[in-house]
């Protein structure tokens, strides 16, 4: 890389070099070429003050062919109908053209002095012509001279511009080395830091250097990198969490079959001969059924809530009818327990499944009867907060309580806080786990406060 970036950097830096020479060239010829015709302009009003328009004025212009004919230069002096009365360059101006329409002649008639590039028919070359309009005797003056163009300058120039050429390559070609290895070097740390990664979630590590576009890499790629790690460790924790659900899950099934096992062998052995005995052996049999079968819908239904495959039926879900049907449905475990449920509830509704939003109310009711004290009570209370477009909630009872280093795992799959007192009230061990799922579905959120001996608070707020 380090070779190919040196190599087209000189690539780039040589014609650079030459458009840089080509340019300078062609400005400083031009500028030469200004000044000369300045300087021809100059000569003009110097001999327009020198000579005596009412003497002999070839006589005069004699004495300046010797240097006319060294410099190769031409002195023309022209009357304003365009009759050439005097010409340095011939004897006599008898067979010259009329100059009128001459176009240094045209300007100079018009603004007071002329120019112009072209070749001279009667010298055979290019020639440069500035024209002077003498206020003092009303004549044109002109003064030719040869006109070589670019070329006249370029034995000029060339020496020089080989010169600072080679000077500027010679010093861009020591320097470029280093600047390639500026660049390079944070690019083999970053190759280097990728290379020792190896997919195994180590930390990326990179020193800014003084390019922010090669800083934007290596920032982006430290950023990927703890993504990376973390996505690792996700997979990490979602595989200890699975292997645990499966084990609990394998567990909780197993406990009601065997229980089923027992009591069908029992009944098989025909060792129980007591009706009544066999009558509570079916019936056991029968609820252990119904908890493994309740367990199996359970984990159905949190599967559906993770995958996102759930068959949803959206309508418009009156919450307070909801309340009174999940009460009702808890009534006589409320009774049995002499727990007192109290309902507060707006007129609220949700756009949502029906069968989600009874599973909600229902698993938090329930731990609210189930897990509470003789006499207590459960207090439901559903609030549509139409300000913050959002319905609230609220299930409060006065029972034993969750201890606080319990509080962050209640949501957890088949987390019991106490075991026996689980068993003893009965469940799957995934109510909360649900709730927490269809909370999350609907993009809502779920609060907890309790304090042992003296109950516990579930808040949910949904967008409505």
């Amino acid at each position: 890389m380090q070779k190919t970036i040196l190599k087209k950097f000189i690539q780039v830096l040589l014609v650079a070099l030459l458009l840089n020479s080509v340019i300078f060239y062609i400005a400083s010829s031009s500028a030469m070429q200004e000044t000369a015709r300045k300087d021809m302009l100059y000569t003009l009003r110097a001999l327009d003050s020198l000579l005596d328009y009412s003497g002999d004025l070839e006589e005069q212009i004699a004495l300046l062919e010797a240097a006319s004919d060294e410099n190769q230069n031409r002195f023309t002096i022209i009357r304003s109908d365009g009759e050439v009365l005097v010409d340095s360059g011939l004897e006599g101006s008898e067979g010259l053209d009329n100059h009128l329409e001459r176009e240094e002649v045209q300007e100079a008639l018009k603004k007071g002095t002329g120019e112009a590039t072209r070749r001279s028919s009667t010298l055979g070359r290019d020639m440069i012509y500035v024209a002077y309009y003498s206020q003092k005797s009303g004549l044109i003056l002109r003064l030719a001279a040869p006109y070589l163009g670019l070329s006249e300058y370029l034995p000029m120039f060339l020496p020089a511009a080989w010169l600072s050429f080679a000077v500027a390559l010679l010093a861009s070609f020591m320097t470029t080395e280093h600047f390639v290895s500026t660049v390079t070097r944070p690019l083999r740390e970053i190759a280097g830091e990728m290379e020792k990664m190896k997919g195994n979630g180590e930390l990326f590590h990179f020193e800014p250097c003084q390019y922010p576009e090669i800083n934007i890499i290596g920032s982006t790629t430290v950023a990927m990198s703890s993504k990376v790690r973390e996505y690792l460790k996700q997979i990490e924790q979602q595989g200890k969490i699975r292997e645990e659900f499966f084990s609990n899950a394998s567990h909780e099934l197993k406990t009601p079959i065997t229980s089923i096992q027992g009591y069908a062998e029992l009944l098989e052995s025909g060792l129980i001969q007591d009706e009544a005995m066999r009558q509570d052996f079916i019936h056991r049999i029968r609820m252990e059924a119904s908890n493994m079968t309740s367990l199996i819908n359970d984990i159905l239904m949190i599967s559906r809530l993770e995958s996102r495959e759930a068959r949803l039926s959206y309508v418009n879900v009156d919450l307070k009818r909801i309340v009174d049907e999940v009460v009702d449905s808890l009534q006589p475990m409320a009774d049995k327990n002499q727990i007192y449920v109290h309902k507060r509830c707006d007129p609220a509704v949700i756009w949502a499944d029906e069968k989600q939003m009874r599973e909600l109310i229902s698993n938090l009711v329930s731990n609210a009867v189930k897990y509470n004290r003789q006499g207590g009570q459960v207090w439901v209370v559903v609030k549509d907060e139409k300000e913050a477009s959002s319905v609230v909630i609220q299930v409060r009872d006065n029972g034993m309580g969750i201890p606080e280093e319990s509080l962050p795992r209640i949501f957890e799959r088949f987390y019991r806080v106490e075991k026996g007192r689980s068993k003893k009230a009965g469940g799957t061990g995934l109510g909360l786990a649900i709730v927490k799922h269809i909370v999350t579905y609907y993009k809502g959120t779920i609060d907890v406060k309790s304090k042992l001996d003296e109950g516990t608070e579930f808040t949910v707020r949904l967008p409505a």
